[in-house]
């Protein structure tokens, strides 16, 4: 395995994250098989990278943020790029190094994330990630990630309707107040046309 200890800088906290909090026991093993099932059963599961693949050059640095165990960081790097996943649950990370060698994995809460290393091309964030942190974290993981971005990199965000957790208004509020640019909204990782009724979102952001 390897190392996946604390991150350079980081700090303690600023809540429980709602994968732990609003979760069954075992989920996490659960959702590490229901992965490989899908894998051995030749389901595809690589449409996010695709997607995030034609929005790079060969060889981009990408940061996978909450890669659960690792199918989209390990689709990415087996195209060619440099890619870093990170998740505040370890048993997703150990699964991933296991599943998917090739990217580098650390274990890290998104609110807190520094990671200590050159800025990326790309940040993703797939899986309804937003919808499983902390309540009231999404601002600070947003300012987080684009920290980890190099001036003109793309935050690309996946994730279902939910009023009751993270909206796509208070996304939109929250890029403005950190100075990310909506570049586009998608209602799927294959670029359906997203609309008001859309059951679900791909947000492209851009660091000014």
């Amino acid at each position: 395995m390897g190392d996946h200890g604390p991150m350079t800088g980081e700090t303690a906290s600023p809540g429980t994250p709602r994968w732990f909090t609003d979760t069954k026991e075992s989920h996490s093993e659960w959702y590490v098989e229901r992965f490989r099932t899908m894998a051995a059963e030749g389901a595809d599961l690589d449409g996010e990278a695709r997607m995030v693949d034609a929005m790079l050059p060969r060889g981009a640095r990408v940061l996978d943020a909450g890669c659960g165990p690792g199918r989209l960081a390990g689709a990415l790097a087996r195209r060619g790029h440099d890619v870093w996943g990170v998740d505040v649950d370890p048993v997703l990370v150990e699964a991933a190094e296991v599943d998917h060698p090739g990217p580098t994995y650390r274990v890290a809460d998104l609110a807190t994330l520094d990671l200590g290393t050159d800025p990326f091309d790309l940040v993703v964030s797939a899986g309804n990630v937003m919808l499983f942190l902390a309540p009231d974290t999404e601002r600070a993981v947003l300012a987080r990630l684009r920290e980890h971005l190099r001036p003109g990199g793309r935050l690309v965000i996946g994730f279902r309707r939910d009023p009751d957790a993270y909206t796509w208004d208070r996304l939109d509020a929250d890029a403005l107040a950190l100075g990310l640019t909506r570049d586009h909204r998608f209602g799927t990782w294959d670029l359906e046309p997203w609309t008001e009724e859309s059951d679900f979102a791909v947000t492209v952001l851009r660091r000014a």
